[in-house]
C-alpha cells in the first residue's frame, strides 16, 4: 500500500526520545482499557507520520498536522514512505472484532506511537486521545516556548459503548453563524461525539433555505432584537425593525455537512412540526387552521404560551401547522424533498413536541377531519399528522424521528423516538420495538442552570455536573438493540453569544461524552473531576469558556422550629467554605463552615466562597437571606 509521510522538524534539533516519569493519564471520555507504562515519548527533532493514502484519512492528517504545528512551531515537510516513521496510523487488513468500526488501539512507547483501527473513524478517535496525552499547551493556536512535548507511555484499547453519541444545538431561538456552528462541531469532535443534531426551525426562526418557499427565510428568519430574560420580553411594536436572525443557504448547509463528515460526525436535521411552527406560519399563513394568522410575526421572545396547566401548553397565538389542511402536506413534501437532498444522514427529525391543541379544538376543519377519520382525541389528531408525515419522510428515502410526544395517540409504524421527558417515553417505545435515543431532561438538558440561581443565568430548572455524570443510556430491563444511544441538548432561549454557549456546554458535555462512550464500570466521579480540571487548563489555553459551577457551594434552606437554618455542601470533595453575615467579603481568615448555620437576627446578606487549601477556587456568592427565607417557606 502506498503511504504518505509527514516530516515535522521541531524547534529542539537533535532531541532524542528517552524514558522519564510521566504524569497520570487524563482522558475524556475514559478509555475501555488502558495501561500506563514506565517512561514517556518525547517528540524528536524530526517527526515522521505514516498513514494510508485514503480520502477519509486525509482530514485526520490535516488536523494532526495543523494542531501539532500551531502549538510547537514545527516545520512540516512531506516525503515518501519511511520505515522509521515515529507515528504510524494503520488500518487493519483483517478486522479486529474487539474494537468494531469506531474503536482503536493506541500504543505509546519511548520510541514511537502507533494507532490502528478497522475504519478511519477509529484512527480519528485514536488521534483525539493522543492529543489529550500531550501537554495542555498543544491546544494553543500560536507557538508556545519552553514546553516538554512529551506523552506518557500507554497501551490503550478503546471503543464506544453506544453508536449514537449526540449533541443538539438549537440555532432557532438565537442564530449562530456558519463559523460558530463549525467551531461547535470542532469542540464536540474532540470528545468522540459523532452526531450533531441541528435544530433548524422553531417559533423564533426558520434557519434553512428552502427554495420552494422563499418566505421561510425572507420573513421567517427575522425578528425584533431583544435582550433580557427570554420569554418575558414586551410585545414587539409594528414599526420595530426585524434585524435579529439569519439563516443558512443550501451551500452553507453542504459546507457544514462536509466539515462534520471530515470529523466523522453525522448531522441530524430537525424541522419541528406541527407545533413550534410560528416562523413557518408567519411566512405562509395559509398553513394555519386559525383565522387571523396573516397578522402573526416571528416570535421575538415574548410570552405567547400559558404553561400554568402543564404540558401541552395553552397557546395565546396558534403556532401550529393545521393537520386538516392539505396545503400543509404539500408544504411538508416540498420541504422534506429539499432537506433529504441536502442531508446524507439516514434520519430526519420532525419535532412533534409541546404542540398546543386549544386552537385545534376550536377549528371546524379539525372537527370535520376527526369525524371523517374516526379520531376521538386531539392526541389522535396529532398522531394522524405524524403518520402522514412519516410517509412523506420515507418517500424521500429517509427514516422518521421525533420527540417522545409522538407516542401519544398512537406511534407511526416505523418512527424512532427521542426520549426527552425523562426515560419513560424511551422505555415505552423500546418495548414497542421502536428505535430510541435517550435524551432525558434529568441528565442531558444543558440549557439548565449549573449552580444556584442566585449566580447562574436564570432558567426554570437546574442540572449540576454530577447529575449529568449519572446518565446511563442503556437502561436495565430494556432490550439494548432498540437503544441507539444518547445525547445532550442545548436549547438557546438564553444563549445570546458564543461565549455563553460554551459556558453552558462545558463541563457538562464532558460528562455526557463519557456516559455514552465509556463502560459504566470505568466511570468514577472523583477521577472524572480531576480530568475536568485538566480540561479546564486546556480550555484556558485554547480560550474556550467553561462554567466553574462545580466549585460553588450548594445552599439548602430549612425551617427549623420557625427559624432559618442554612446548610452548605459542595459538589466535589476537598473544598472548604468560608462565609460572612456582615456584608464583607470572606476569605480563608473568615469562619469556615462546619455545621448548619442560623443567621444573626438582623443580618440581610450571606456571602460565601470556596477554597482549596489556601487558594480561592469558587466564585464569591452573595445570597440574600430573604431568598433563603423564601426557599425555607418562612415569612419575613
Amino acid at each position: 500500500m502506498k503511504r504518505i509521510v509527514f516530516f515535522l522538524a521541531c524547534c529542539l534539533p537533535g532531541l532524542h526520545t528517552f524514558c522519564q516519569q510521566a504524569a497520570p493519564v487524563s482522558i475524556i471520555p475514559e478509555p475501555v482499557q488502558m495501561v500506563q507504562n514506565a517512561g514517556v515519548f518525547m517528540l524528536p527533532s524530526t517527526i515522521t507520520i505514516e498513514a494510508p493514502i485514503l480520502p477519509a484519512v486525509k482530514p485526520i492528517l490535516d488536523m494532526l498536522q495543523q494542531r501539532l504545528s500551531a502549538a510547537t512551531g514545527y516545520k512540516v515537510l512531506f516525503g515518501n514512505e519511511m520505515p522509521s516513521a515515529i507515528l504510524k496510523l494503520s488500518l487493519n487488513k483483517t478486522a479486529d472484532a474487539t474494537i468494531g468500526s469506531e474503536g482503536y488501539r493506541l500504543n505509546v512507547s519511548t520510541t514511537n506511537i502507533t494507532i490502528s483501527a478497522n475504519q478511519p473513524a477509529g484512527l480519528f478517535y485514536g488521534v483525539q486521545t493522543l492529543m489529550q496525552l500531550l501537554p495542555a499547551e498543544i491546544e494553543s493556536k500560536s507557538v508556545v516556548q519552553n514546553v516538554k512535548w512529551q506523552a506518557p507511555c500507554v497501551t490503550i484499547t478503546d471503543y464506544p459503548k453506544v453508536g449514537w453519541r449526540g449533541l443538539m444545538f438549537d440555532v432557532s431561538r438565537h442564530f449562530f453563524t456558519k463559523k460558530e456552528v463549525k467551531d461547535f462541531i470542532d469542540q464536540m469532535s474532540k470528545y468522540k461525539y459523532n452526531l450533531f443534531h441541528w435544530h433548524l426551525t422553531d417559533d423564533e426562526g426558520w434557519r434553512i433555505e428552502i427554495k420552494s418557499y422563499p418566505n421561510l427565510t425572507k420573513k421567517g428568519a427575522w425578528s425584533v432584537a431583544k435582550t433580557g430574560y427570554f420569554g418575558t420580553f414586551s410585545q414587539p411594536l409594528p414599526d420595530e425593525p426585524k434585524t435579529n436572525g439569519g439563516f443558512y443557504t443550501q451551500d452553507d448547509i453542504k459546507e457544514v455537512i462536509q466539515y462534520a463528515k471530515d470529523r466523522f460526525i453525522n448531522i441530524l436535521p430537525e424541522v419541528d412540526v406541527p407545533g413550534h411552527s410560528m416562523a413557518a406560519v408567519a411566512s405562509y399563513p395559509e398553513l394555519s387552521c386559525t383565522p387571523g394568522a396573516d397578522k402573526y410575526d416571528v416570535i421575538a421572545g415574548e410570552s405567547f404560551m400559558d404553561w400554568s396547566h402543564g404540558a401541552p401548553p395553552i397557546a395565546l397565538k396558534d403556532n401550529t401547522l393545521c393537520p386538516a389542511n392539505e396545503k400543509v402536506y404539500v408544504f411538508l413534501d416540498k420541504v422534506m424533498t429539499e432537506i433529504a437532498g441536502l442531508f446524507p444522514f439516514e434520519y430526519i427529525h420532525v419535532g412533534g413536541d409541546e404542540c398546543p391543541k386549544n386552537f385545534w379544538e376550536q377549528s371546524d376543519a379539525i372537527k370535520a377531519l376527526m369525524q371523517k377519520e374516526g379520531l376521538k382525541t386531539m392526541e389522535q389528531v396529532q398522531s394522524y399528522f405524524e403518520k402522514r408525515l412519516e410517509k412523506i419522510v420515507e418517500s424521500k428515502g429517509k427514516k422518521f424521528m421525533g420527540w417522545d410526544e409522538i407516542l401519544e395517540g398512537g406511534l407511526a409504524p416505523n418512527a424512532a423516538v427521542m426520549s426527552w421527558r425523562g426515560e419513560k417515553g424511551g422505555i415505552e417505545a423500546a418495548k414497542l420495538k421502536h428505535d430510541v435515543v435517550m435524551s432525558p431532561t434529568t441528565y442531558a438538558y444543558l440549557d439548565y442552570m449549573q449552580g444556584d440561581e442566585i449566580i447562574e443565568p436564570r432558567i426554570y430548572a437546574t442540572l449540576r455536573l454530577k447529575k449529568s455524570y449519572e446518565f446511563e443510556p442503556l437502561l436495565a430491563g430494556v432490550d439494548p438493540k432498540y437503544i441507539k444511544g444518547g445525547q445532550a441538548n442545548l436549547w438557546s432561549e438564553q444563549l445570546y453569544n458564543v461565549r455563553h454557549m460554551q459556558y453552558m456546554l462545558w463541563p457538562r458535555a464532558f460528562a455526557i461524552a463519557e456516559c455514552v462512550w465509556s463502560p459504566k464500570e470505568k466511570k468514577d466521579w472523583n477521577h472524572f473531576v480531576t480530568k475536568v480540571e485538566d480540561q479546564f487548563k486546556r480550555y484556558d489555553i485554547e480560550q474556550v469558556k467553561y462554567a466553574p459551577s462545580m466549585y460553588d457551594p450548594i445552599f439548602t434552606a430549612q425551617n427549623t422550629n420557625g427559624q432559618l437554618q442554612i446548610e452548605l455542601t459542595t459538589e466535589i470533595e476537598g473544598l472548604d467554605i468560608y462565609y460572612s453575615f456582615d456584608n464583607s467579603f470572606p476569605d480563608q481568615y473568615y469562619p469556615k463552615y462546619t455545621a448548619p448555620l442560623t443567621p444573626p437576627k438582623d443580618a440581610v446578606m450571606m456571602k460565601v466562597i470556596t477554597y482549596r487549601g489556601y487558594k480561592p477556587i469558587g466564585r464569591m456568592i452573595a445570597m440574600p437571606l430573604a431568598e433563603m427565607q423564601k426557599r425555607a417557606g418562612l415569612k419575613k
